[in-house]
């Protein structure tokens, strides 16, 4: 059953380790994973997080470009709602400028960061003339499209080839709004993995842009043995934050948690631990996952998120599972 397998990487940075490693450990990842065959290789967002290194995904991504020479390189994703949708695509099409038809444009709308790093982002915004995010996604759309006979700026320089762009959701909303939008649309299935909300999503987004499938993102950890596979993610959690305006966050820790609400300025909140959706076993036990994903709902590529593991083990885990599908990744 052929599909592509592409890769999420968090830079996490190990205890005892600096943020440089853990950056130059993302550098050796995707090196390797286009030695490997993977399709693509994208970075994340992260702001003031003392366990993530990737606060600038275009910054990484220009970097990762010139340090590799086929696998397509982007972002999973830059979160929209702190930019002006006219610097992301200039800066999107210089990239794509220097990389010709390699450069992938992911976008979120989530903010990425605690409330004290958002302000400061959003410090010089006017909240009342702010585009949301339906607007912004428009407002790329005329930027990207690189028309020359456009009266309004224009997002120079245009690249040969206009970067691919993706919307990261795990909504029917979503998918509504990718189609209507022409973006491919991301289902974020390591961030929300309930199975009735997936095929609701995926139903919609196929219907409403006449038949194109979504990508979708899992976690997945590889190793020798399913025992040893289970222990490693068995100790990772997640805690689930409700503030008193019905916000939700999901934090990595009860620490996380108060310092989310400290910055957001209540004392009044509740947390949930939970369990990281997470595939874990054998390259071949992931194997027989995700192709049934790929039976039950046509997936034609999956975007793997690494858990925030040590980068050795990241690297074996991305080896293991190219090794088992090596003859169709490539």
């Amino acid at each position: 059953m052929p599909y592509l397998l592409s890769l999420l990487d968090k830079s996490p940075i190990e205890q005892g380790h600096t943020a440089a490693d853990a950056l130059q450990a993302t550098v050796k990842l995707a090196i390797r994973a286009e030695e490997l065959g993977y399709h693509r290789f994208w970075v994340a967002e992260h702001h003031n997080m003392s366990n993530l290194a990737s606060s600038s995904p275009e910054a990484l991504i220009a970097y990762l470009l010139a340090r590799t020479s086929k696998i397509r390189i982007g972002s999973g994703g830059v979160m929209l709602q702190h930019y002006s949708a006219y610097k992301v695509a200039e800066t999107f099409n210089l990239l794509a400028s220097l990389a010709p038809g390699r450069v992938d444009l992911g976008v979120g709308k989530a903010p990425g960061g605690f409330p004290l790093a958002t302000r400061a982002l959003q410090l010089a915004a006017d909240p009342a003339s702010r585009p949301d995010f339906t607007d912004q996604l428009s407002d790329l759309n005329t930027y990207l499209a690189a028309d020359p006979n456009y009266n309004g700026a224009q997002a120079t320089p245009f690249p040969p080839t206009a970067p691919e762009r993706f919307l990261l959701g795990a909504s029917v909303e979503s998918a509504e709004l990718a189609a209507a939008k022409g973006w491919e649309l991301v289902f974020a299935g390591h961030l929300n993995g309930d199975p009735d909300n997936l095929r609701k999503t995926f139903e919609t987004y196929e219907r409403a842009s006449g038949g194109k499938r979504p990508i979708l993102a899992l976690a997945a950890f590889a190793a020798e043995s399913e025992e040893y596979a289970r222990a490693r993610v068995g100790n990772l959690r997640v805690i689930k934050v409700f503030l008193p305006n019905g916000q939700t966050v999901n934090v990595g820790s009860e620490e996380q948690a108060a310092e989310f609400a400290r910055q957001a300025g209540v004392t009044d909140y509740r947390t949930e631990e939970k369990v990281p959706s997470v595939l874990h076993g054998t390259a071949k036990q992931i194997r027989k996952e995700l192709d049934e994903f790929h039976r039950r709902y046509g997936v034609k590529e999956f975007v793997l998120d690494t858990p925030a593991l040590s980068a050795s083990e990241r690297l074996a885990s991305i080896e293991l599972l190219a090794k088992e599908r090596l003859s169709l990744v490539a």
